[in-house]
């Protein structure tokens, strides 16, 4: 059974998916507001990813509805859209992905990656 809210089913709370199942988070404005990526060590001192959040954050506030910005200018949320695209991230510093609450919703600790999804792709 698979309880993860479908991403085409448009607005609604999302639900933890249970163990076993395919880990798909969709990339929504509902997940992206909950995403911890921003405040995330291996983000902090990346120009570009500051830039992406300054400039996502200021764009979320003029959008209506559910609509959200393109995933490539959103810094975060990489456990849904893939990669992060900003080449300055310190893959050194220690991330945060376990304190997320998308992160625990979808039991993400059971997937491929299990962390620093940011630099390791999206989880499947």
């Amino acid at each position: 059974m698979n309880r993860g809210k479908d991403a085409s089913e448009g607005k609604g709370s999302l639900e933890p998916r249970e163990r076993g199942t395919d880990f798909e988070v969709p990339y929504a404005r509902e997940n992206i507001q909950k995403c911890m990526c921003s405040q995330c060590p291996v983000q902090s001192d990346s120009k570009c990813a500051q830039d992406k959040l300054e400039s996502s954050k200021k764009a979320m506030e003029k959008m209506s509805g559910e609509k959200v910005p393109d995933p490539r200018d959103v810094p975060g949320l990489y456990c849904s859209t893939d990669k992060a695209t900003c080449q300055d991230l310190n893959p050194d510093r220690k991330c945060i992905c376990n304190t997320c609450e998308v992160w625990k919703e979808y039991n993400l600790g059971e997937g491929k990656p299990s962390q620093y999804f940011c630099m390791n792709g999206k989880a499947t």
